[in-house]
């Protein structure tokens, strides 16, 4: 039987997993986290108690775009599109609308649930639905994000998911991407270069590695591998390639993203937005991105 407390958090269990979402919260996932004779172990960060902000949750979505909007403003077909910041000390727009915002319950059972969030046109001129159906079974969280427009214009789209990890200095994350995006102070991309040195992302170390960085070419896999834990972590997404990791300086966490498209890239021209992982919907279409967050043995 579903669990939801007075707060709306919703748990799904499955084998040694424990989901918990917090749908008024951006319709994010609370926390993930691994249950075995020895006590809970933390999959994803995760608060010891309620969330007090989407921030401080383990996993979040992103919709209907990924990262940032150059200065909050943008062009397509006509219209001079301006969004306002909605993240203090940040002079650019994040992750659009539906992580801040609160989520329906829609339906929920002891391991799935299907959250919704509907954006009526305004800043952002477009009306679209936003839908999250989480699956957890006995080795993974599967997230499904679709986001269909329902406004009566073509709107540009991209997804992701922004999912929290904890990391000690031994901690390595494994994955292949192609190509790395230089950024400036404002955290917006520069220059496209190779993902070798600095910017290679195999088998690294992730712990405090002053990086928050975009990577195109992702192959849709990444293993994440912390000694002394009784499991690795795989996160993987067949409809993003796209990758996206935050590693602070003081180490501690990192954030590892599947989204479809690159930084700031509704600021290229139109033409451009196909190879940089945008979509172009038309009234009536979806959008899909899968995610699957499993844990290996170690």
């Amino acid at each position: 039987m579903i669990e939801k407390n007075e707060d709306q958090f919703v748990e799904l269990r499955s084998g040694t997993l424990r989901a918990e979402l917090a749908p008024r919260l951006g319709g994010s996932v609370a926390r993930l986290n691994y249950v075995a004779e020895g006590g809970s172990i933390p999959v994803l960060r995760g608060p010891e108690g309620v969330p007090r902000t989407v921030l401080e949750t383990g996993s979040f979505p992103l919709v209907p775009y990924s990262n940032r909007i150059r200065s909050g403003r943008f062009f397509f077909r006509g219209r001079d599109v301006i969004i306002a910041p909605n993240m203090a000390g940040d002079p650019s727009p994040l992750h659009g609308q539906g992580w801040l915002a609160p989520w329906e319950i829609l339906s929920a059972s002891e391991s799935s649930a299907e959250l919704a969030f509907r954006h009526d046109a305004g800043e952002w001129p477009w009306s679209y639905e936003a839908r999250q159906l989480f699956e957890l079974s006995d080795t993974a969280l599967d997230i499904r994000l679709s986001c269909r427009n329902v406004s009566d214009d073509p709107m540009p789209c991209g997804l992701g998911q922004h999912p929290y990890f904890h990391c000690t200095p031994e901690t390595r994350l494994d994955t292949e991407v192609e190509g790395a995006w230089t950024i400036d102070e404002n955290v917006l991309p520069v220059e496209r270069v190779p993902a070798t040195g600095r910017y290679d992302l195999r088998n690294r170390l992730v712990y405090g590695q002053d990086i928050d960085h975009g990577f195109d070419g992702w192959r849709g896999r990444a293993v994440m591998r912390t000694p002394g834990l009784p499991f690795a972590i795989e996160m993987s997404s067949p409809d993003a390639t796209c990758f996206q990791l935050y590693s602070p300086p003081q180490g501690g966490i990192y954030v590892a993203e599947p989204v479809s498209h690159t930084n700031a890239a509704l600021n290229a021209p139109e033409a451009e937005w196909g190879r940089l992982g945008l979509r172009v919907l038309k009234p009536g279409e979806e959008m899909v991105l899968h995610a699957r967050i499993a844990v290996l043995p170690a």
